[in-house]
């Protein structure tokens, strides 16, 4: 982890990427805790900083992700308006200019249209079937973690045999 975790400093890759996968091994209601094991105990009390950065870091990741799905959910507005005037198009040059025509070209070109104009509505239906699925997860874990208790311990304290 970062040595010196500012509040306005990212979170080491490899140490988000082990804290949120941890987070997604347990049920999305269980309840977690992060335990951080320092080996060199600064001169200033670390805690309350380290879990402000922790927490901080958290919440800007789901604040990150809820603009990340509007945004999907935007782009699939426009991509659905796009893809059924598309779809509507070609629907309607099939039956204008081919109408009732008769022939295996005719045939070919009307499925062609009808094929094309479906297409186009391919993109809408997998962000509004897909896509956001896995924006809203990412989401409630990160928001799961910006709550979550945040322990600081120093490691020689851990290592240390308990007197009775």
């Amino acid at each position: 982890m970062d040595p010196s975790p500012f509040i306005e400093k990212d979170l080491d890759e490899d140490a988000e990427e082990f804290i949120v996968s941890w987070a997604q091994e347990f049920a999305p209601k269980a309840p977690i805790r992060l335990r951080i094991y320092l080996d060199q105990w600064p001169t200033e009390d670390p805690k309350e900083l380290i879990r402000a950065a922790v927490h901080h870091y958290f919440a800007h990741r789901a604040e990150i992700t809820s603009l990340e799905f509007k945004r999907l959910l935007a782009q699939g507005r426009t991509s659905l308006f796009i893809g059924l005037m598309f779809l509507a198009a070609c629907l309607l040059l099939s039956e204008m200019l081919l109408g009732r025509a008769a022939g295996p070209w005719a045939a070919v070109a009307r499925e062609g249209l009808t094929i094309a104009g479906w297409v186009a509505m391919w993109r809408p239906m997998q962000i509004y079937l897909y896509d956001w699925w896995p924006l809203r997860r990412r989401k409630r874990i990160y928001a799961k973690l910006a709550q979550m208790p945040v322990e600081v311990v120093q490691k020689a304290k851990v290592d240390e045999p308990a007197v009775a």
